[in-house]
């Protein structure tokens, strides 16, 4: 393992030590994760963030798509999708070791307004997550960051600096075009992460497609195409994710009865959300939750 590699699970391991799970930092959106064991595939909500392996891997699902990635390689998201996460290697001698950085959509809009940002290399956004492999030049500015946890006093000056130095590398690599777009305030990936937002707020209501296309200045069939092209996903799948995600949690955390979580997610018919609810998690939502409370797992959280 090269210097700067040794370097990152050194820091890595030393921040966490027998944390098993994840930990906030001093830095301002910034988390470190170790797990001595493999997890099973859980549903969560992705949110825009730039995320780092030091050891082990991981394994994300949109919809149909996978992402895998790890030392190698890092993650993107530029909006917010549900998945299902899973670290798929881990062990005991060497634990899955890793870094998610929240992206700020102000500090990105402010980084593509300066005028001596050099053009991007041309390339076609895909969809609002991606996996890239991870340069030195970046890995050293990971590094810069996780250092600062050693000096806490340097961190309300350094730290906003090495983060745009970050977001600098991630716009100027091949696939950074999908990060410009976000940031863009007419642009139609804005605009879906807009609409995205409005059915986060929404979800629990009737769906009402020509509402939100209206809200995000888009046409109806426009709105489902980028949106589709973003998430992987048509806004009414998207919003079925998040009832029965929110289902899920308040039923598994707030022991909360089939039925009301139900109808507090927007059913009106409990054998559909049975149903729905079977299909994506793998069994009846009574079967699921005794499951659940037998292997002492958590719902659903961020990836």
């Amino acid at each position: 393992m090269a210097l700067p590699r040794r370097e990152l699970v050194a820091l890595l391991e030393r921040h966490t030590g027998t944390l098993e799970g994840t930990r906030e930092t001093a830095v301002p959106g910034l988390r470190i994760h170790r797990m001595q064991h493999p997890t099973g595939p859980h549903h969560a909500i992705q949110t825009a963030a730039f995320a780092v392996i030091a050891q082990g891997s991981k394994r994300l699902l949109i919809a149909d798509e996978a992402y895998e990635y790890d030392p190698m390689h890092y993650l993107v998201s530029s909006v917010d999708l549900p998945v299902v996460a899973q670290v798929s290697t881990a062990s005991a001698c060497e634990p899955y070791l890793g870094l998610r950085l929240e992206l700020d959509t102000e500090a990105i809009r402010a980084l593509i307004g300066d005028a001596k940002l050099p053009p991007p290399e041309r390339s076609e956004p895909a969809r609002g997550m991606y996996v890239h492999p991870l340069d030195p030049a970046l890995l050293d500015v990971v590094l810069r960051l996780l250092r600062l946890l050693d000096t806490p006093r340097d961190i309300p000056i350094l730290a906003p600096m090495i983060k745009r130095e970050i977001l600098y590398r991630l716009l100027m690599n091949g696939q950074g075009a999908r990060l410009r777009q976000m940031a863009l305030h007419d642009s139609q990936v804005s605009r879906v992460a807009k609409a995205i937002r409005l059915l986060r707020e929404r979800f629990a209501q009737p769906l009402r497609v020509d509402e939100i296309a209206r809200d995000v200045h888009m046409s109806v069939s426009s709105l489902h195409f980028h949106f589709k092209e973003v998430t992987a996903m048509s806004p009414l799948q998207y919003q079925k994710h998040l009832r029965l995600q929110e289902a899920r949690r308040l039923m598994l955390t707030g022991d909360v009865g089939v039925a009301r979580a139900a109808r507090a997610v927007g059913y009106e018919s409990a054998s559909q959300f049975s149903r729905e609810y079977s299909r994506l998690f793998g069994a009846p939502p009574l079967r699921d939750k005794q499951r659940w409370g037998e292997a002492g797992g958590a719902a659903t959280r961020p990836a």
